[in-house]
């Protein structure tokens, strides 16, 4: 396998993030979203939300992009919570790996990079929320010790998605 490359993105990067977000998006919850969510949370939809993320000045926040010979493969971001129930925990606010590159230790790799910028940032602990259903994503952040802390309605734009936190308290210990 070609050497897996991770760095930050930029404004350039946002349509070619939005494109990936929705391909893997659909693929994540074909069986979990409502058709509604599907028709508006398109690419340009997405395009939009990711140049307006990437044009912001917070350093708090991160974008990343996992490239394999210049192909993005996955896409992670992180930054302060979004909601109360991540109880002051730094958010891992995306994570999503290409469905034809999964097991090969991007999303590892992708987790690690945010958790080490939620450190730089001085967060203690890391939080992330999971879509009830999303079966792969609940066994990989098991796999990773995270604990269930909680569950909370996300009120996203269109879908209104029943949630699972997951929390570590040491951010540390998503550091390999």
């Amino acid at each position: 396998m070609t050497e897996i490359s991770i760095r930050s993105a930029n404004i350039d990067d946002a349509q070619k993030i939005a494109d990936f977000h929705v391909k893997v998006w659909r693929h994540t919850y074909r069986d979990l979203a409502p058709a509604e969510a599907f028709a508006v949370l398109n690419e340009k939809f997405r395009g939009a939300k990711w140049k307006e993320k990437l044009s912001s000045n917070d350093p708090s926040h991160i974008v990343l992009i996992a490239e394999i010979d210049r192909k993005t493969v996955g896409i992670g971001a992180a930054g302060e919570s979004s909601e109360p129930i991540f109880d002051g925990r730094g958010e891992i606010k995306f994570l999503y790996v290409d469905p034809d590159f999964k097991r090969r230790g991007i999303g590892r790799q992708l987790l690690a990079q945010l958790a080490i910028h939620l450190r730089e940032m001085h967060y203690q602990g890391a939080a992330l929320s999971v879509v009830k259903g999303n079966e792969l994503a609940i066994a990989f952040y098991e796999a990773l010790n995270g604990r269930q802390v909680g569950e909370y309605v996300d009120p996203g734009p269109i879908w209104k998605s029943q949630n699972i936190v997951f929390a570590w308290d040491d951010v540390a210990s998503l550091i390999p």
